[in-house]
């Protein structure tokens, strides 16, 4: 297991995070205004000084469990809402689509170009606001400095782990089934054409040499694939052409899209079991959380400017049949751990724990089209 794969999984994840939440908030008709602070609160709490030090330590992955934790406080730091099963969806699309990215990588170092495609888009959103921008700016040095001089192995250490860490996940997404990228089963299909990596030959010869390492013999055959050339290598520095497409926004205005997701019982099932069964790492799972969550301020909206609620499904009776089919096992909001020889840091984890909690508001006895139109009056 690699100790320098957190940082690069945390950001592509945040990247998908981001992609997501701006298409919905376009497809939803959220004003413009509302649409930017969103996603600007979000990505100025994702890329805080404070939690990209302690981001980018050298340490462990730690379960899915931990890791979409952080990602349900960021989807809630600024005025927007999302119910239990719009943030279910949400998460297993990002990991969907990194999984996705991560297989295809030509080579293990152009994982990190896939990072450079997230943080170029996500300057995107930021443009008109240089302190956010210059927060993203400083992630991308850190990674350049720290990356740049990693070798080949490393690299392919890197993407094992994250393989790894992904190797259970296989939810249908309809986009990539639309594509036949995917199969029924959840499983992707991996091409057999196209560029190889940057830095090799075609497949179809084989060369054999003495032993004074002088070719003496060239064998062709036919490897079954249509291959080309790479056109070049992507710039790894701060700006630059990253050739590489992978990491690209998916949800662009550009391209028709359908976020309609679908699991099977047994993703299901995988996913209850993980969250019911004991775990050894417990305790430091929620020693990492509290190291993060330390870092990251979470800004209270301030002003009379109302909050709405983002809704990732196509309509809200889908999104309630979601919420109806969820196991109830699958609980993300409490960790259960026994800590109880150090009361100091037992009552620096519950305040921890307790700033995790989504207080749902109370809302009057109406009916679902009334609080819709009431929603979009406040909009």
């Amino acid at each position: 297991m690699s100790v320098r794969t957190l940082p690069l999984l945390f950001l592509n994840l945040g990247g998908e995070m981001l992609y997501i939440l701006d298409q919905r908030l376009r497809a939803q008709n959220i004003p413009g205004d509302k649409a930017r602070k969103v996603l600007n609160d979000i990505i100025s709490t994702m890329f805080n000084r404070k939690f990209m030090e302690e981001l980018f330590k050298p340490q462990e992955l730690y379960s899915k469990k931990a890791l979409r934790t952080i990602y349900e406080r960021l989807a809630h730091a600024s005025i927007m809402k999302l119910n239990q099963a719009s943030m279910d969806k949400l998460y297993d699309l990002m990991t969907m689509a990194f999984k996705y990215q991560v297989l295809l990588c030509p080579r293990p170092k152009d994982v990190l170009l896939v990072t450079f495609n997230h943080l170029d888009t996500i300057k995107g959103f930021i443009r008109d606001s240089p302190t956010i921008l210059q927060q993203v700016d400083e992630t991308f040095r850190q990674l350049i400095e720290i990356y740049g001089g990693l070798s080949a192995g490393e690299f392919q250490l890197i993407r094992q782990t994250l393989l790894i860490f992904f190797q259970d996940l296989h939810i249908r997404v309809s986009m990539f089934l639309k594509d036949k990228v995917q199969n029924n089963n959840g499983r992707f299909v991996l091409p057999v054409s196209g560029p190889v990596p940057c830095g090799t030959e075609l497949p179809g010869l084989i060369r054999m040499f003495n032993n004074k390492g002088e070719e003496v013999k060239r064998i062709e055959f036919k490897h079954g694939g249509n291959y080309v050339c790479a056109p070049k290598e992507g710039s790894f520095e701060l700006y630059g052409e990253r050739v590489l497409k992978l990491g690209t926004n998916m949800y662009s205005v550009n391209r028709p899209v359908e976020t309609h997701m679908s699991g099977s019982s047994k993703n299901l099932a995988s996913w209850t079991q993980e969250s019911i069964a004991p775990n050894p790492l417990a305790k430091e799972e929620l020693n990492f959380l509290a190291r993060l969550m330390g870092g990251m301020e979470i800004k209270k909206p301030s002003g009379p400017e109302p909050g709405f609620r983002l809704n990732l499904f196509t309509s809200d009776e889908e999104e309630e049949q979601a919420a109806l089919t969820r196991p109830e096992e699958l609980s993300y909001e409490v960790i259960n751990i026994q800590a109880t020889q150090d009361q100091q840091r037992n009552e620096e984890l519950a305040r921890i724990m307790g700033e995790f909690e989504i207080t749902e508001q109370p809302s009057p006895s109406i009916s679902k089209g009334d609080d819709l139109l009431a929603m979009m009056d406040e909009l």
